[in-house]
């Protein structure tokens, strides 16, 4: 099977000037975790997570403003570029599945942006490959694919 025939087409994703606060109401508006960030022409230049977004919060610098500040302010106040990891791992459509997932274990992320000519054209994510693999598991109740993947 190859990365296209599981990867969503329809990436979110967000430039690296928008704030972290637009990047988290992206988020949770398309209910992802992770936005390839992307410059004006579509080229990929980062990623942001939902994890990277959090530990934002946790930083020494950020932290003894929590309960002073608002959360909403102070994600307005960083850009997407400030947080952004820039080694993207990432994926080519006809790559295989298997080594993708490969990839993505090795490298220790939760999805591989698909990129096709330098733009980003899907995304492939670890719950993509869990539902692939719940699915395909023929003695697999409904409950189980409900907490295995629980996030859409």
């Amino acid at each position: 099977m190859r990365v296209s025939e599981l990867m969503s087409s329809s990436v979110i994703t967000i430039e690296g000037t928008a704030s972290c606060r637009e990047a988290v109401a992206r988020m949770h508006q398309a209910k992802v975790r992770h936005l390839p960030v992307v410059d004006r022409e579509g080229g990929l230049v980062g990623i942001i997570t939902d994890r990277d977004l959090r530990h934002h919060l946790f930083a020494r610098s950020v932290m003894p403003q929590i309960g002073t500040t608002s959360v909403e302010a102070l994600l307005e106040a960083i850009a997407v570029r400030d947080l952004m990891s820039a080694r993207v791992v990432c994926a080519a459509p006809a790559d295989d599945l298997e080594a993708a997932a490969a990839r993505m274990r090795e490298g220790k992320v939760g999805s591989l942006p698909v990129v096709d000519n330098g733009r980003v054209i899907g995304i492939l994510t670890e719950t993509d490959l869990l539902r692939h693999v719940v699915r395909a598991s023929a003695g697999c109740s409904p409950g189980v694919e409900e907490i295995i993947v629980s996030y859409p």
